[in-house]
């Protein structure tokens, strides 16, 4: 409402039509009225006493009534006329603005969407209601209520977080959005695997006791604004792990009781964040427990929120495939210490970074699930499906086969080849191409093939879980040297230095006979395992942690114990620290795996200290307390011991050969490593 409009109108006006009531009462009686019941009379005057006590009411309503009845016809005009005469006014005593006010609204009405959004439709009633109750110009109407600001705020999660038997409520989410047609049409797909999911493990854990959580989901990279295009290159061959992650993300929120608000534009994420986006007053925000987004959606946040989105900063978690190592992710020592990078400086606790897969353990790993297309058919049909001695290629893009040839050309030795390729006229002619297929053909055909053949891109996908969940081999390019952000183009602006020792690094640990690891180049290396995998015969098999349960499982417990605005909560608990001392020159992740342990960073603070560092026998004849080193707590063979002044630089992965590191390990639950034995 434009405050540039004329002054109100200083009217009095009456508080109670009693006496003119019984005035007509008095008046039906004499006249002996009987045709006209009584409270129709009594409503006629009501609305007549309005009329006169604001003189230009009367014509404005006339007005409405032309200009509905040339717009939409008699009937609409008539239902206008009919609405105000059951609309009782209230006093405006103490509402000196309000009849300025409808005089705007009567002529302004139709200027802004979200005035008809609001239920304005041109009527006097309609205009009131709105002054009321979204905006605070005019008195209530008589019987209505708004509800309290104060009562709102109190239920954000207090209602009990339930597992839900089905996906419907999902769908109106994500049906009229574009950008997550393809998301909706893969979480369709697989709701009766998400609804057993939900019964299952609700059957093996107590799932009670839980409150549902309001939680905003933003994926920046999906968006209009971010020029990226994911989602309009889903069905042609483009990159679906963003859109894969998202949507079992949505799933599994939804499975375990949350309630979701989504947004895929920067219009959307300002409406949820109560931000004014036209003529009418910011809706109110979303009372986030937590925060979904991307890097590409926080920068997002930033802009649209400037200083103030710290207050959601500890709410947030940024899925991010390939993680943030401490030091790119710290603004400071990225400038100062050459860790730039494009997605880094974003200075978070490194936790808040979630991952596709389980990487670096700086970082939470959040995942994904690999879906069964064939579970709807019986052990038989699927058993029918004869294995042959067939090679299923993994690379729907016909770039990823350049220079690939003599590498191709020893597997068709020994396979019949197939591949699902966007455009053909690159790939050899003894290639069988289906084309982009969708992912019940993709699953058929990794049933009929022994052998799903990596030609090294692209680097950590879904694909090769989906493989070895259908019983099919995977063949695993190996680098050498491996691939980083210091020798790879691919990965140079990456905001880490990991190094990725293969196109799929996390199956490498699955190992033979499901994962055969290969230099491409080494025709010796291809033939070996191309005969062993010829001769075998393997079952299907997918780690727990990328099953449906697995990732209820797991994003249940992180959305429960894990939290970032709390300096008083540790988690995982205490019982899980196991301390390790690390060799000269080896990492906490390396230390830790060495002894069957994962480094968890969350426990770095509860051994940063002379005390602790006595207990586990480390005698320190002098201190550094710095923020100049990413290996502490640390100490040298002088007794010098090291410790972190700076939390944000607790890092796994960091070493260096004049330390020795002391590491904080924790076990974990086989084929769950996110979570320790007493975590869940």
């Amino acid at each position: 409402m434009e405050k540039s409009e004329a002054k109100a109108t200083s009217l009095s006006f009456s508080t109670d039509y009693t006496e003119e009531l019984h005035t007509v009462q008095i008046k039906m009686a004499a006249e002996g009225k009987k045709e006209q019941p009584q409270a129709e009379m009594i409503e006629e005057k009501i609305y007549q006493v309005q009329l006169q006590q604001v003189p230009w009411m009367e014509e404005l309503l006339k007005q409405q009534a032309e200009k509905v009845e040339k717009k939409d016809g008699r009937e609409k005009s008539d239902n206008h006329i009919q609405e105000d005469r059951h609309c009782l006014l209230p006093s405006m005593a103490q509402y000196p603005a309000c009849i300025s006010k409808l005089k705007w609204m009567s002529e302004n009405w139709e200027t802004e969407p979200c005035y008809g959004r609001h239920g304005v439709n041109g009527s006097l009633c309609s205009f009131i209601i709105y002054l009321s109750e979204i905006e605070s110009w005019c008195p209530l109407l008589p019987g209505r209520l708004t509800p309290s600001v104060t009562e709102e705020k109190s239920e954000v999660g207090s209602d009990p977080a339930v597992i839900r038997t089905s996906m419907e409520d999902l769908y109106p989410l994500l049906e009229n959005n574009v950008q997550l047609q393809w998301i909706h049409q893969r979480i369709k797909s697989m709701a009766d695997a998400w609804v057993d999911a939900g019964n299952s493990l609700s059957a093996k854990y107590n799932l009670t006791g839980r409150k549902a959580k309001h939680i905003l989901l933003h994926p920046g990279a999906l968006t209009d604004e971010s020029g990226f295009k994911i989602p309009q290159y889903a069905s042609k061959g483009g990159p679906l792990g963003e859109l894969i992650q998202w949507s079992d993300l949505m799933a599994t929120l939804h499975v375990l009781g949350h309630r979701l608000h989504i947004s895929v534009s920067l219009p959307q994420l300002r409406i949820l964040l109560g931000i004014r986006t036209d003529g009418c007053p910011p809706p109110p925000a979303v009372e986030a427990n937590l925060i979904y987004t991307d890097i590409t959606g926080l920068r997002q946040f930033k802009r649209i929120l400037k200083h103030s989105w710290t207050i959601y900063k500890c709410r947030i978690r940024v899925l991010d495939s390939f993680g943030t190592e401490p030091d790119f992710n710290h603004a400071v020592w990225g400038r100062t210490h050459n860790r730039k990078s494009p997605y880094g400086g974003l200075h978070l606790i490194p936790a808040q970074f979630n991952t596709m897969f389980p990487h670096t353990p700086d970082n939470t790993f959040l995942g994904f699930v690999v879906q069964d297309h064939l579970s709807s058919k019986s052990t038989a049909q699927l058993n029918s499906i004869r294995r042959k001695n067939q090679a299923l290629i993994y690379g729907k893009n016909a770039n990823f086969w350049m220079g690939k040839r003599a590498y191709l050309d020893v597997v068709h030795k020994y396979f019949e080849m197939h591949a699902t390729v966007a455009d053909s006229p690159r790939i050899p002619r003894y290639v069988k191409n289906h084309g982009i297929v969708k992912g019940t053909e993709l699953q058929m055909l990794l049933r009929q093939s022994k052998v799903f053949v990596g030609l090294s891109f692209p680097y950590e996908g879904p694909s090769p879980l989906e493989a070895l969940a259908n019983g099919c081999a995977f063949l695993n390019p190996v680098f050498d040297p491996p691939l980083s952000s210091l020798n790879s183009h691919f990965f140079k602006w990456k905001p880490n230095t990991r190094e990725v020792t293969s196109q799929h690094p996390y199956v490498e640990a699955i190992g033979e006979p499901y994962v055969w690891m290969v230099d491409m180049f080494n025709t010796t290396q291809v033939e070996r395992a191309l005969n062993a995998i010829l001769s075998q015969s393997i079952e299907p098999y997918l780690p727990y942690e990328f099953t449906s349960e697995g990732m209820l499982q797991r994003v249940n417990t992180l959305i429960e114990k894990q939290d970032f605005c709390s300096s008083t909560k540790t988690w995982p608990p205490l019982s899980a620290l196991q301390v390790v001392m690390a060799e000269v020159g080896t990492s906490c992740k390396q230390e830790c795996q060495a002894v069957g342990l994962i480094c968890e960073p969350a426990f770095f603070p509860q051994i940063n200290s002379i005390n602790a560092l006595a207990n586990y026998g480390v005698d320190c004849q002098t201190i550094e307390i710095a923020d100049k080193h990413l290996v502490a707590p640390a100490f040298d063979g002088d007794k010098h011991c090291v410790l972190q002044l700076d939390p944000l630089l607790f890092s796994c992965v960091r070493s260096t050969p004049s330390l020795v590191r002391i590491c904080p390990c924790r076990d974990y639950i086989k084929d769950q490593i996110a979570l320790c034995k007493t975590c869940i």
